[in-house]
């Protein structure tokens, strides 16, 4: 029989939230104790750390994760999990989606994804819905793309817990990405990566298929896939996304003059960009995007550069048991 550990599995990222993540951590911990709150702490030292230290704690049995960070921390803790349930190990025992669970304490620059589950930006809050198991399920995709050389292990898919894209959406977090990684931070980043990539805006031709029916042919300048509603900071593209209705929120921007698109962005914060004349979405359970030109864009994944086009997306038929706070 499989040994099941029923502590939490903490990965703390040092690096989220401007050096603040250690303290914050400490805060956290001291709460955890205070509650009983039976834990194994473990610290990532680089990139994808997170994904493979999951990939082997939920080998070893554990099947409750806590990311102390931001959302990033969060995408790496997902593959790691989906890595262990798609390698299938004659020693694991059966397993599936919903055998697990994911918290964070939310440390970092966007922390996007807890906002649709109404996770509070506050350590003893979090610690309390930790306490007191409240918890949602939500659905969770699979993205295959090409062009993945720097995934793990050579994988041929990702996974994705809130919002994805191609084209703009996809260069923003480029951008963005690059400026972390040579030591920049704050929120700021994604608004300035924002107007600079609107500014330089280029066109790419793309056809997006909704389960079988093509939506889209032609030139357009971004395609946002999401599960949850908010992505870059507090963006809106996916404004009518529902984390647990099965179904995947495409919205497609197409080429639109430059006075529109520069008078009408501050509608991405507030998700009412859809009724823009021009822009089409829809709602499905699977989603392909073949590119039209010969070089394939780039498609992000949870802010990450998961590969290149053409990409297909599919809601896995298990859910992911995740933090959440019901609204009072």
């Amino acid at each position: 029989m499989e040994h099941i550990d029923l502590r939490w599995f903490v990965v703390v990222n040092p690096h989220a939230g401007s050096g603040k993540t250690l303290s914050r951590w400490q805060l956290a911990e001291t709460l955890m104790r205070k509650k009983g709150i039976s834990y194994s702490y473990n610290r990532t030292d680089g990139k994808m750390h997170a994904a493979a230290m999951a990939c082997e704690a939920a080998r070893m049995g554990y099947r409750r994760f806590v990311a102390v960070g931001g959302d990033g921390t969060v995408h790496e803790i997902l593959e790691g999990i989906m890595r262990y349930l798609s390698n299938n190990c004659p020693d694991s025992g059966p397993a599936a989606l919903s055998d697990f669970y994911l918290a964070v304490i939310p440390i970092g620059s966007g922390n996007d994804w807890i906002k649709s589950h109404n996770v509070p930006y506050d350590t003893e809050k979090v610690v309390d819905m930790l306490a007191s198991g409240s918890f949602s399920v939500q659905d969770i995709v699979k993205v295959s793309a090409a062009g993945r050389g720097d995934m793990p292990d050579g994988g041929s898919c990702s996974y994705m817990i809130n919002v994805g894209g191609i084209g703009l959406d996809a260069r923003i977090c480029a951008r963005v990405n690059r400026q972390k990684d040579a030591g920049r931070s704050g929120r700021l980043l994604y608004l300035n990566s924002l107007i600079y990539n609107l500014v330089k805006s280029r066109p790419f031709r793309a056809r997006v298929e909704c389960d079988g029916d093509v939506i889209y042919d032609g030139r357009c300048l971004s395609i946002a896939f999401g599960l949850g509603k908010y992505s870059g900071g507090g963006f809106r593209q996916t404004p009518y996304a529902v984390t647990d209705d099965g179904l995947l929120d495409v919205t497609v921007i197409p080429v639109l003059p430059l006075h529109v698109i520069m008078t009408q962005a501050y509608r991405l914060l507030d998700g009412t960009f859809p009724g823009i004349k021009g822009i089409v979405s829809c709602k499905a359970s699977s989603v392909s995007v073949t590119s039209l030109d010969n070089d394939g864009e780039i498609i992000e994944v949870d802010g990450e550069i998961v590969g290149t086009l053409p990409a297909r997306l599919e809601i896995l038929p298990g859910r992911l048991h995740v933090l959440h706070r019901t609204e009072s």
